[in-house]
Formats: structure tokens, C-alpha cells, sequence
């Protein structure tokens, strides 16, 4: 069996944590490891590493690799997607991958899976796939049904028909979100499951249904794996539940009891498991008093809450978000506005991640801007100029290497340079401990944006 991880998703709902820079499946909402490290390894056992595939796109190519350093994980096949094109796509992607470069037969398993859920009971979930794999052997797409636990309206459900295939049921119909009332009618009726997004097949099982009900992508998907790449982006954005599940006859559902599931799609989804026994979620520096039904994230500073009741309130270094419990399906909406409004709190966060290490913005204005850059032991920022800034650096700990146009000079503690406008520079980190320095902007435009690179070891092109 292969195991292919989706992790190129951008996702909305969690802001402020989550941005484009930083989505859902890298944040450390309940645990020490980030959501897609406990999605890796969760299938260890079931898997080899090299057996897993995980497919993003360019801007967290260097972050997936950060995660899998981070666990101590090597062997795992990494795809970038030229441009995001939903499931279906991806999917088709990771199967020519398999074929083409793993060498998998047409009767080989693959184990698809969103790379930003929470599933706890681990040994009883890894059980359960492999009944899921005897299932999926008859033939079938299997697709892992969560039991609902109350009438959500935020997921999609799968109503699985009465007589059983192993330790599943064929699938009689997928439903979209339901309203309120329907969902307390799926709920009380028993044959009905959330639609968490897993599915396990024989490759040619889905390469038949993908051939009968979306030959667009099969058609592309058909020359192998470097040709798909090549003609990804003429893929059409379509999910597999839209482009197979929904039509095809082979779908099944294998019932997943007794095992904690939540995607933490949304604010109430944390609360729900972070939750303390007071009825409260607190994290971070914070103090309440007389405190009934809230949750509050806290940041980098003091948070306190005197008398409140049913509020969420989330904390960020750039952000504050505050909204009344039952309402996080709403943050979606304000991120469509910020982003009408082109607000770049949308996409960039005050702590940004690079391959080299990261840069943090401590204080800006007008002609100015202050960071404090960290690079890791053997990292190396790209050579470079800028034509709207000039840039001083001050070292605060480690030892830095710099490079102004053909000459090269370490620095070290408390010991500063200036880059002019104009000059080619790099910084890099020659020491064994990571490097921090104090850098100061200066100039009229100060955006990003304003790099020109000519050289960078990281194969990034701007």
C-alpha cells in the first residue's frame, strides 16, 4: 500500500492563525506536532516512509521538508503541484507518481488522506484501515465514514446503504451540508456519516472510475507522470467527491467507531478539543476572571478577560480577532473581504518561515521597516540587491558571513555592516548555532517584492 498525503491546501477558516504563508495542516493546534507530522505518523506501521507521497505545492515545498526533518523522517516522496487544482487532480497526479516512479502495479492500494485532521485511538484507527483494505480489494473505493456525534451542519454526509461488505456498506448516496433539521434527521436515522475526505482503492479501480466519469483527467492523466506535470494546469478544478464518488457505483464506506475524529476546520472545532473542564479553552498568557463559555488564544502578550460569556477571542502579534461562539463558519467571509480589500495580513504573517530560517518584523512605518532575522546553522539567504531600501545589519548572536558584491567578511556579535541601494549582498550562516540579527530598512518602498536574485541555493526564482 502507498499512502498519499494531501497537503497543498491553503485554507480560511483558522484566521489569524492559519494565513496563506502558514495554513492548517503546519500549525500545532493539539499536541507538540504539527498536523501533518501526526497525519505521517499516524501510517507508520502500515507504512514505510518511502511507501508515502506527499503531494503540495511550491510555496511549502521547503516547509514539508522542515516537517519531515523536524520528526526525524526521510525516504518520503515529496510532489509539487505546478498550480492547485483540487483532488481529483491531485489524486490523478499521485497515481501516475506511484506507477511511473515507485513502480506500483495496477492492483496496488493507495491510502489518500487530508493532511490537516485530528484522529486519535491511533492503533484502533491503523486496524481499521486494514479492514478498509480488505474491502477495497473486492474492487471497491472505500471511504472512511466518521460516525456522527451530534447534527453538524458544516460537513458533508455519506448515507451508506443496510447490507454489509466485510466490515463496510456500499454507499447509497453522498449528501451535500444539510441544514440544521436534516442533520438531526441523519443523525437519528444511524446509516449516515461525516464525509471526512479518506478514501483507499486499487489503482485501477479509480484509474476506471476516473475514465468513466472524468475522462477529461483521465485523458491527461493517461501519457504517465512527467507529461501530467507538464499539462497540469489544463486540469479541471473538480474535487474526487464531485468527479467519481458522487457517481460511481464501486463506492463503499467502512464506519469509523469509536474513534475520535475532527478535521479543526473551524474555531468551535478547537474548542472543542482543547476544551478544559471548567468549560473554558484557554491558551497562552492569559487571565479571567468570572469567565463562562469562552475561548481565548493568546500570543505573544497578555490577554485578560473579566465577565465574559459564549465569545471566542484569538490573539496574533498583527491580528485580534473576537466573535461570538457558534460563528467561526463567518471568519471565511472576513478573510474574502480582507482579501478584496487586498490586505496583506491575508497572505503574510509577522513571523514568516524561509528555507534558510525566518524573519520576524518588529516595528514598521513610513521609510522604515525593523526584523529580526534568524538563520540556521548552514543556511544561506540568496545573493541579491534591492533598488528601493538600503539595509544595516547587527548582529545579536552567532556568527554571520556577508557578502558585498566580490567581497566576502564574517561578523559577529555587536558587530554591524550596511548594505547601500543597489549592492549585491548575501547573508549566510557558516557557524553551528543559528545566527539572529537586527536588520533596519530604510527607504521609500519596502515591499517584498523589491529582491532581484542572481544566485540562490534553494532553486527559488524571486
Amino acid at each position: 500500500m502507498k499512502l498519499v498525503i494531501l497537503a497543498g491546501g491553503h485554507g480560511t477558516r483558522l484566521f489569524p492563525l492559519s494565513r496563506e504563508c502558514m495554513p492548517k495542516q503546519f500549525l500545532h493546534i493539539a499536541g507538540n506536532r504539527s498536523l501533518l507530522q501526526q497525519t505521517i505518523l499516524r501510517f507508520l506501521g502500515l507504512v514505510n516512509p518511502e511507501d508515502i507521497v506527499i503531494i503540495t505545492n511550491k510555496d511549502y515545498i521547503f516547509t514539508v521538508r522542515a516537517e519531515l526533518k523536524e520528526i526525524g523522517i526521510e525516504d518520503v516522496h515529496i510532489i509539487e503541484e505546478p498550480v492547485g487544482r483540487n483532488t481529483a487532480p491531485a489524486i490523478a497526479l499521485g497515481i501516475d507518481y506511484c506507477k511511473d516512479v515507485l513502480g506500483s502495479s495496477d492492483s496496488e492500494m493507495l491510502f489518500v488522506t487530508p493532511s490537516d485532521a485530528l484522529i486519535r485511538q491511533e492503533e484502533s484507527f491503523r486496524k481499521l484501515v486494514s479492514e478498509a483494505e480488505n474491502v477495497a480489494s473486492k474492487g471497491y473505493i472505500v471511504t472512511l465514514g466518521i460516525t456522527p456525534t451530534k447534527p453538524e451542519t458544516g460537513y458533508g454526509y455519506i448515507h451508506a446503504e443496510g447490507n454489509a461488505i466485510g466490515a463496510g456498506f456500499k454507499v447509497e448516496s453522498f449528501k451535500e451540508k444539510p441544514d440544521l433539521e436534516t442533520a438531526v434527521k441523519y443523525l437519528k436515522d444511524g446509516h449516515y456519516f461525516w464525509n471526512g475526505g479518506m478514501f483507499l482503492f486499487p489503482i485501477q479501480t479509480m484509474q476506471e472510475e476516473l475514465q468513466a466519469y472524468c475522462p477529461e483527467i483521465s485523458e491527461l492523466a493517461g501519457d504517465g507522470y512527467e507529461k501530467l506535470l507538464g499539462k497540469f494546469s489544463t486540469m479541471p478544478d473538480i474535487s474526487i467527491d464531485y468527479a467519481v464518488a458522487e457517481k460511481s457505483q464501486k463506492m463503499a464506506v467502512v464506519p469509523m467507531k469509536d474513534i475520535y475524529w475532527n478535521d479543526v476546520g473551524s474555531f468551535d472545532a478547537i474548542d472543542e478539543v482543547m476544551k478544559a473542564e471548567d468549560g473554558n479553552t484557554i491558551y497562552g498568557d492569559t487571565v479571567t476572571r468570572d469567565c463562562k463559555n469562552v475561548m481565548i488564544l493568546g500570543s505573544n502578550r497578555l490577554v485578560a478577560g473579566i465577565g465574559l460569556e459564549d465569545l471566542m477571542i484569538v490573539d496574533t502579534p498583527d491580528v485580534l480577532l473576537v466573535a461570538k461562539k457558534g460563528h467561526s463558519q463567518e471568519v471565511k467571509k472576513v478573510v474574502e473581504q480582507l482579501k478584496q480589500d487586498k490586505r496583506k495580513e491575508v497572505s503574510e504573517n509577522v513571523t514568516m518561515y524561509r528555507p534558510w530560517g525566518s524573519y520576524t518584523i518588529l516595528a514598521e512605518g513610513p521609510g522604515y521597516k525593523v526584523k529580526r532575522i534568524e538563520v540556521k546553522p548552514g543556511g544561506k539567504l540568496s545573493l541579491q540587491m534591492h533598488y528601493h531600501r538600503s539595509e544595516h545589519w547587527t548582529v545579536i548572536s552567532g556568527t554571520g558571513k556577508c557578502t558585498l558584491d566580490d567581497k566576502s567578511f564574517i561578523f559577529r556579535e555587536n558587530e554591524s555592516t550596511f548594505i547601500p541601494i543597489g549592492v549585491k549582498h548575501r547573508l549566510e550562516n557558516p557557524g553551528k548555532i543559528p545566527l539572529a540579527i537586527i536588520e533596519v530598512q530604510d527607504g521609500k518602498y519596502l515591499g517584498e517584492d523589491d529582491i532581484i536574485r542572481f544566485d540562490d541555493v534553494y532553486g527559488r526564482d524571486k
